[in-house]
């Protein structure tokens, strides 16, 4: 693409259950629109894939495995997924762990009230990767009844990807927004920097953080995307799959990566490793800046 006279260009959509946006700079309509399109469809491609809304996906395939106990072969792209879900759960001391999506079976956000310590128990007995002996490209379910989600690596994986497929396809200048996580394509077309706002976890009318990046990725995890208050007690969605109850001690965790599926799976364990959280953060190295239930704030980047 020449780079002169290039315009912006703004496509909204949704996909994996959220509002998503793409940003493009290209010399015309035309060429935007061929790019945007490449982008949003293999975002698709990985929603029918990868959702467990879907009887006809990848997931719901393996899940079928998984709720019988036995063995599945899985492709490469899936394998790669696995890798580092299982790298993920290494990292966090089992804290990461994609078998751990049945407990939302217990945890009904849209009931207004707190499950039954039995019922969680219950379902812990069936949450554990160490349940699964993965030996590419077979994943092997050692006990019935499991059941893997991907959903907290598909979305950070698919900005990488769109990234990516946006380069080689001519565009250098952009930035693709899947519900928040972000990846740049590259700066604005004038060498600018992307603004990105932090949402603040108590308050929906201001920004925590407003970030200028160049390039690189952003993701956040909090405690105030879905939850329940009962009593005046935060109950979270990110649920700690030892205990099966939310973690409650972290509102949010943003992480900058060059890599958005680092950035996601960061926030996530952080959350996960509550008093533990900044901590571990400041060993990884990554900027990052975080804010806990006392209403203080800390990180790199504050």
């Amino acid at each position: 693409m020449n780079a002169l006279n290039r315009q912006h260009f703004h496509f909204n959509f949704k996909a994996m259950g959220t509002p998503c946006d793409l940003q493009l700079f290209a010399p015309d309509p035309a060429t935007a629109q061929k790019v945007a399109d490449l982008a949003i469809q293999d975002i698709q491609r990985l929603e029918r894939k990868y959702s467990r809304y879907r009887d006809d996906s990848l997931l719901s395939d393996i899940n079928r495995v998984a709720d019988q106990g036995g063995s599945i072969a899985v492709d490469e792209e899936t394998a790669g997924l696995l890798h580092y879900a299982d790298a993920c759960h290494q990292q966090s001391d089992g804290l990461f762990d994609i078998s751990s999506g049945l407990l939302r079976k217990a945890w009904r956000f849209d009931k207004g009230q707190l499950p039954e310590q039995t019922l969680i128990a219950s379902l812990l007995e069936r949450v554990g990767w160490e349940k699964v002996r993965w030996s590419p490209p077979e994943l092997t379910f050692l006990v019935p009844n499991m059941e893997l989600d991907f959903g907290g690596i598909v979305k950070e994986y698919a900005a990488d990807r769109v990234a990516t497929l946006c380069r080689q396809a001519g565009c250098r200048h952009g930035l693709v927004n899947l519900g928040g996580d972000v990846k740049i394509i590259g700066p604005r077309m004038d060498g600018q920097p992307w603004r990105i706002g932090i949402a603040h976890p108590r308050n929906k009318n201001a920004l925590l953080e407003s970030l200028a990046l160049h390039q690189g990725a952003v993701a956040s995890s909090g405690d105030y995307e879905r939850c329940i208050i009962i009593d005046g007690k935060r109950y979270s969605h990110v649920l700690n799959p030892k205990t099966g109850w939310p973690v409650g001690h972290l509102t949010s965790v943003t992480v900058i990566s060059d890599h958005c599926v680092i950035a996601g799976s960061a926030s996530t364990i952080a959350m996960l490793k509550e008093v533990q959280g900044p901590v571990w953060l400041k060993d990884l190295g990554l900027p990052h800046i975080w804010t806990d239930i006392q209403g203080r704030q800390g990180g790199s980047i504050t």
